[in-house]
């Protein structure tokens, strides 16, 4: 961990380093992205099937890279009773949430007795990419698919990379199958990306891609936006916890070092405080529950470049905060609430001491799919009415045209599109 404090003399300059921007924008990772999705669009199948060689050490021919059946039936028959237990309780926590959020259609009248309104319509074919590397995230299956299920997509496409042997973790297949998924693809990275945007002789071309992943995966979904549309840019995982002197440095440490497990060493964990006590009491308590940890490597690796920084005031640290727009932010401090009015770029939001981020994670409704890098000052998290395409609605009389006309005419005349005012004209003649 590095420690920064609002006393030391270059502390606006580690700041301006800390706030640059993450691996979503390493031109490096970057320009490897774009030489694999160019290989994806051009050599389709035969270079998706090369890529999850080199990269997953899988052999798998062209035209065999869907799950099959009995796959999907052997998940469903090794699956135990706390497994099914855990899907269906976080699956009924995130399905009620992205009912709520659903668009409604609606229609209504302008002033002149147009007929106005908007229809939404579910995205038929939409592509879902799954991490499964290091750690298969069965969570996000759900934090995924459940919403393209509730939003009514027919076609549910998901790819995640496959191991060695050329197998899907089973705990993630059946977590997927069960959200809605109703094709499975053993690919993974920036080619599984690019294969659903350009479409292959094997995986038929998807209108929008959702999903996190590792910071190829992102930089493909930059690259490919407009070849397919995007749902945000969510990469290596990311936690801020703002808190002040009432905080349990336990808990603080606990979940600093939750965040930082994934895995890819480019995870971002923050803690910003006005409290030089808490401060070491988290540098020591971060040292103590490291050791007994199973992934211990894989935190060490993001530590190297995670920070305790103590600021002036707690204004400072609401600044600070929404300079960096975490994915996760965690406000343990004296009035919280009151406390996180004021941030106004984090992907999601845990108020108090008994709210950890693993809550979103897991079971707590909203999608665990956020902005990371920088990109929540942009963009917000998953939401159902992604999945959903907005149409807006026109519907004129005769009479409502003739109360228009005057205004139609004058901006057709200004903007010199005499066939534009021409055209409404017409209609009342």
């Amino acid at each position: 961990m590095k420690i920064v404090r609002h006393k030391d003399s270059d502390f606006q300059g580690r700041i301006r380093q800390i706030c640059a921007p993450s691996s979503l924008f390493d031109p490096t990772i970057e320009e490897r992205t774009r030489k694999i999705v160019d290989e994806v669009a051009q050599g389709g199948d035969k270079a998706v099937a090369e890529f999850t060689r080199k990269f997953d050490g899988a052999s798998l021919k062209p035209g065999h890279f869907e799950v099959t059946q009995s796959e999907i039936d052997a998940a469903i028959a090794s699956a135990g009773s706390k497994l099914k237990s855990a899907v269906k309780f976080a699956s009924e926590n995130i399905a009620h949430f992205s009912r709520q959020s659903k668009r409604q259609n609606w229609t209504g009248e302008n002033k002149q007795g147009g007929k106005v309104g908007e229809k939404y319509d579910p995205f038929t074919r939409v592509g879902i990419y799954v991490p499964g590397g290091t750690a298969p995230l069965v969570s996000t299956a759900l934090m995924t698919i459940t919403l393209a299920n509730v939003a009514g997509c027919p076609e549910i496409v998901v790819c995640t990379p496959c191991d060695a042997e050329g197998k899907v973790n089973e705990n993630l297949l059946y977590a997927a199958h069960m959200a809605g998924a109703t094709e499975i693809y053993k690919i993974g990275g920036a080619q599984a990306v690019a294969a659903m945007a350009f479409g292959t002789r094997s995986i038929s071309k998807v209108q929008k891609i959702f999903g996190p992943g590792n910071a190829y995966v992102v930089a493909a979904k930059r690259l490919l936006f407009g070849h397919v549309s995007i749902d945000l840019l969510p990469g290596p995982s990311e936690v801020l916890i703002l808190a002040d002197s009432t905080a349990n440095p336990s808990f603080v440490a606990a979940d600093m070092l939750a965040q930082a497990e994934h895995g890819s060493g480019h995870e971002r964990v923050w803690m910003v405080t006005t409290s030089a006590r808490l401060l070491r009491a988290v540098e020591k308590e971060i040292a103590t529950q490291l050791p007994t940890l199973s992934r211990r490597e894989y935190i060490e690796k993001a530590l190297k470049n995670s920070y305790l920084i103590q600021v002036r005031s707690m204004e400072d640290a609401v600044a600070l905060t929404n300079r960096l727009a975490p994915e996760h932010c965690e406000v343990m401090t004296d009035k919280a609430a009151t406390v996180s009015r004021s941030i106004t770029t984090a992907g999601a939001i845990f108020l108090g001491n008994y709210s950890p981020t693993v809550l979103g994670d897991y079971v707590a409704g909203p999608s665990h799919t956020l902005p990371t890098g920088g990109a929540g000052n942009s963009f917000p998290g998953l939401t159902v009415d992604q999945f959903q395409r907005r149409t807006s609605i026109v519907q004129y009389t005769q009479g409502a045209l003739r109360k228009s006309i005057e205004a139609v005419e004058q901006f057709a005349s200004m903007e010199g599109l005499s066939a534009h005012g021409r055209s409404a004209a017409i209609r009342l003649e």
